[in-house]
């Protein structure tokens, strides 16, 4: 059997990590097998589907390293991959269900079915369709007809039947048809419902396995009795779990969750992303860095976890650090970006490029650098004032002595500074750090001081002291 899977988004909105997770691990799985991984377009709500986010999401989805062997710009056998173009596929599938008597019309309007929910919920029981169309005759239901009303079409739900299926994640499944109501498979307009397609698609496209999140759980039994009715092949499903924040309510913004797209343009590496989502409810044999290829043969459907995903933004922030330190000194100044790079001298950029790396997350802690280096001042705020007083004038003399006499070799400045000072450790290193960058922690001082040159330390130690000893706070 040829592995099959999907990622079947609305474009309704920017994807988050939640659907890039899905579309990943479907992927990697399809690749494990040599299989197909399809991309298809569920575009049937007219009024919010937007052709912005179509485009949105390949970018995504190309930028993260996610490729489709079937799907929009590239060629399947079995497309077209836009749901909206797909209508005659599905009206074919409603005439048989049709002739079966598996559906029927629906007149009730949107306020009956609200008040029907509401009594239903008052008297403590789940709401579903009560049924309430489906007594109709077929005189009734022309004299509807003929009053020019437009019915929604719903599947009816046979009784005393249980559905039971394997779910990939969460194992052994199993609903009463008697708890499931009759389910609209056509709307009144005419258009394919979201259960409807999606399950015909899945069929026709011959779809083996179907990951997506446990959100989408109580269709599975619909969309089960559906293609049975239909004789159409059902696929395995897996029911991922869901994405949750410190507090285990589903993830939002106030957790640190963005789209994709926000976090490309906040400067997030995208073998970064894909490294924590393939770890994120999913148990990794390999804590290496890994791309796309490397990361498909460490995919096994049976690590994936039953329980909520945590996200942890200090794992991310992990594989964001390491994919820093992976990336060449061109690949560097690529993420970098043009304002960056304009700011540091062509003859330093490597050494730059080496010295900033283990001291940052995004570009603009770059462009922090590269103002400290390659500016004329920097500001220095009170806690670290209070270190420069506490160091004392004698430092500054005996820093600009060894300057004089050692020039940039900071190994041989900070040997003499210890013998002339009698000091060591932080006492000796952090005070030295703040007067050359305005910053307790970064970079190593022999680093800083290649970059910064003899002038700009002298400059910058007698600034310092100045501002020690004026009690200012910064200069600019």
């Amino acid at each position: 059997m040829t592995i099959r899977t999907r990622f079947s988004p609305s474009p309704t909105g920017m994807i988050h990590l939640g659907n890039a997770r899905a579309a990943l691990f479907s992927a990697l799985f399809a690749a494990k097998h040599q299989g197909v991984f399809i991309l298809r377009i569920e575009d049937t709500d007219a009024s919010r589907s937007d052709i912005r986010f179509v485009e949105s999401l390949q970018e995504d989805l190309h930028w993260l390293g996610v490729y489709w062997q079937e799907g929009p710009g590239v060629s399947g056998v079995y497309g077209p991959y836009w749901q909206s173009q797909r209508q005659d596929i599905y009206a074919s599938y409603y005439k048989i269900l049709e002739e079966k008597k598996f559906i029927y019309p629906c007149f009730c309007t949107d306020q009956e079915l609200m008040l029907a929910r509401k009594i239903q919920l008052s008297r403590g029981q789940a709401p579903r369709y009560a049924g309430t169309c489906s007594k109709l005759s077929a005189v009734e239901i022309s004299q509807r007809l003929k009053e020019g009303k437009k019915p929604a079409w719903r599947f009816s739900i046979p009784a005393h039947q249980s559905i039971e299926f394997v779910d990939i994640v969460k194992g052994q499944q199993h609903f009463k048809s008697d708890d499931i109501g009759d389910f609209i498979v056509r709307r009144a307009d005419g258009t394919a419902p979201f259960l409807f397609c999606n399950a015909i698609d899945d069929a026709v496209m011959k779809v083996s396995h179907v990951l997506r999140g446990e959100d989408h759980l109580a269709n599975t039994p619909r969309q089960i009795m559906l293609l049975r009715a239909l004789d159409l092949h059902v696929p395995h499903y897996g029911h991922l779990s869901l994405i949750v924040g410190d507090d285990g309510s589903p993830l939002s913004k106030r957790h640190g969750s963005f789209s994709i797209h926000e976090m490309r343009e906040k400067g997030y590496l995208p073998i970064a992303i894909m490294n924590y989502l393939a770890r994120l409810g999913h148990i990794c044999d390999s804590q290496a860095l890994l791309n796309f290829d490397g990361l498909a043969p460490h995919f096994h459907l049976e690590k994936l976890s039953r329980s909520p995903a945590r996200f942890d933004l200090s794992q991310l922030m992990f594989w964001q650090k390491i994919a820093i330190q992976a990336l060449d000194v061109p690949g560097l100044w690529r993420w970098l970006g043009e304002n960056i790079q304009n700011q540091v001298p062509e003859n330093l950029r490597d050494t730059f490029a080496e010295t900033i790396k283990t001291n940052i997350e995004f570009p603009y802690d770059a462009a922090m650098w590269a103002k400290i280096f390659f500016h004329e001042n920097v500001h220095i705020d009170e806690p670290e004032l209070t270190i420069l007083r506490n160091a004392g004038e004698q430092f500054f003399v005996e820093a600009e002595q060894a300057i004089d006499k050692h020039g940039v070799d900071f190994v041989n400045v900070l040997t003499e500074m210890k013998q002339t000072l009698g000091v060591q450790g932080k006492k000796l290193y952090m005070p030295l750090r703040i007067a050359l960058t305005g910053k307790m922690h970064g970079p190593e001082l022999a680093h800083i001081a290649e970059l910064l040159g003899k002038k700009k330390i002298k400059h910058r130690l007698s600034q310092a002291f100045k501002l020690s000893n004026d009690k200012v706070a910064g200069v600019e």
